[in-house]
């Protein structure tokens, strides 16, 4: 902010060593994180509004360990790919983009419901004016169009996060928003089912579920490459997580009930994302149907509430942040050398451009999932887990993963193959040294996950394991009638021993 707004370069720079060092920060994280424990770790809580109950209190655990880790790479490989493509108010671009990155990580590590809202909200408003200012045509469109959607969701939860809120009080006595207290209640069926449909509909607006997708390739499209990038891998995990975080252990009864129809929607998603991507004419807006497409099938991996399904869909999650936003950058790169995004307007490019070539190989055979890629893992791990609960569903599933492969491999044929029929793409330049690099982590990363992902599995076990066995346990107690706090302790994490700060273990002093 206190760069003066014609020093284009310095806060180009400046925005990009504040996300590089994020990213490495982050890294301290994965290195210290103990997978042995379901308790939160690198905990700081403090009092913020306490006649309220309110607090400022983040964590970290094994569900939002990889989702903090792909938001500071993914921010600054975004703000890196940016450093040509934005030109006009450079200074309130990189403030937008540094300040979506902080809401985004608040989101993961909030654990306190009220802050959790505040940077739920947050985040709206940086992309809003990303896509506003900086996108297409129809970029005014899109961007209300987009805030709209999420803001109508958000209201609906702030209602079932007060309802929560006040329901604690006439159990235990206590005002707090908490979520590992809010945790142990135990409610009635036809209440949680309430309350699970408004968070519910808020977190499918955002990952986005059909029918409630419409807004996405509209944002896609009109978004900036680097809004692009950040809105396929970040944006659309806040509702996958807030599933895995918020609506399934809060209401665990809810959810057995409504398993059956949330994972028709995934499926009916799946095929209809992979039907809408074929028959699109512009790259972007094939790209952005087959994230309704992927999203869906981590929805169906999550929704399996089994080991294999859940760990296979918070990889996924990952994995799809890699690869579509990979994909991202190098329509980005096209365009800006081309000015357009239209299928038909290309051919022949891998003879012209043949190191994009290579790349947009890579990227699009881990998109499809083939056996050495990051992608190959997470759709495995979600099939297994989806047979093992319902092998129709699976079945289905499957189906998609085969659509996924035709739709990506013609597009890339169409791109690639062929004659070069336009003269604009006689003399193509191809990859520059900073586009390399842009691109160069997300492929080193698709390779490794593919590779070695029990490097990646190991950390979320455990805390995956403890989410299954709070829902079924949470599910027992409603049958038998328990109500309230004391019917249900301990279920996912014992009130005396939720939390772990810097490595402490149960029983030790906390700093």
């Amino acid at each position: 902010m206190a760069l003066n707004r014609q020093r284009v370069q310095w806060i180009r720079w400046g925005a990009l060593l504040v996300s590089l060092a994020d990213f490495v920060l982050s890294l301290r994280l994965y290195t210290d994180f103990d997978p042995s424990t379901p308790a939160l770790q690198f905990v700081e809580k403090i009092p913020w509004i306490p006649r309220w109950g309110v607090s400022y209190s983040v964590g970290v655990d094994g569900i939002s360990l990889f989702l903090i880790l792909l938001t500071t790479l993914l921010s600054s490989v975004a703000i890196l790919s940016s450093w040509k493509a934005i030109t006009e108010k450079v200074k309130e671009y990189m403030v937008f983009m540094l300040f979506l990155e902080t809401g985004m990580l608040g989101v993961f590590v909030a654990t306190d419901l009220f802050l959790f809202y505040v940077f739920w909200e947050l985040m709206l408003v940086p992309m809003y004016f990303l896509i506003g200012i900086w996108g297409g045509a129809r970029r005014i469109y899109a961007a209300v169009k987009f805030f709209l959607y999420t803001m109508v969701g958000s209201l609906l939860m702030l209602v079932a996060i007060l309802v929560l809120y006040f329901l604690n009080y006439e159990v235990t006595g206590r005002y707090t928003f908490d979520l590992w207290e809010l945790y142990q209640l135990n409610l009635p069926l036809n209440l949680q089912m309430w309350l699970f449909l408004a968070f519910a509909l808020s977190f499918a607006i955002k990952v986005p579920m059909f029918p409630l997708h419409t807004w996405l390739p509209d944002a896609h499209v009109e978004a900036p490459t680097a809004g692009s990038v950040i809105l396929a891998g970040v944006l659309l995990k806040m509702g996958t997580y807030g599933f895995l975080r918020f609506a399934l252990p809060l209401f665990p009864a809810a959810t057995m009930e409504f398993v059956p129809w949330i994972s028709w929607l995934a499926l009916i998603g799946i095929i209809y994302g992979a039907l809408m991507a074929f028959v699109q004419k512009d790259i972007k807006s094939l790209v952005a149907y087959s994230s309704v497409s992927h999203l869906g099938f981590v929805m169906l991996g999550i929704l399996a509430l089994n080991a294999e399904g859940i760990q296979g869909g918070i990889l996924q999650m990952v994995n799809h942040g890699l690869s579509t936003g990979a994909l991202f950058l190098m329509v980005g790169i096209l365009y800006e050398r081309r000015h357009t995004r239209l299928i038909e307007d290309f051919g022949g490019l891998s003879s012209r451009i043949p190191v994009f070539a290579t790349f947009f190989m890579i990227v699009t055979i881990s998109s499809i999932g083939l056996p050495g890629l990051n992608g190959f893992v997470g759709e495995f791990l979600i099939l297994v887990g989806t047979f093992r609960s319902n092998p129709l569903y699976g079945i289905i599933g499957a189906i998609g993963v085969i659509l996924a492969a035709v739709y990506m491999l013609w597009m890339f044929q169409k791109v690639m193959f062929g004659k070069v029929t336009k003269p604009e793409n006689q003399n193509l330049a191809d990859m520059t040294a900073r586009e390399v690099i842009t691109l160069v982590p997300l492929v080193a990363f698709i390779f490794f996950i593919g590779v070695f992902p029990n490097v990646f599995l190991s950390k979320m076990e455990t805390t995956v394991s403890h989410l299954i066995i709070h829902i079924q346990r949470g599910q027992e107690l409603r049958s038998r009638g328990s109500v309230g706090p004391e019917g249900s302790a301990p279920l996912l994490f014992d009130l005396q021993d939720r939390t772990r700060v810097n490595g402490a273990g149960p029983g030790e002093d906390h700093p």
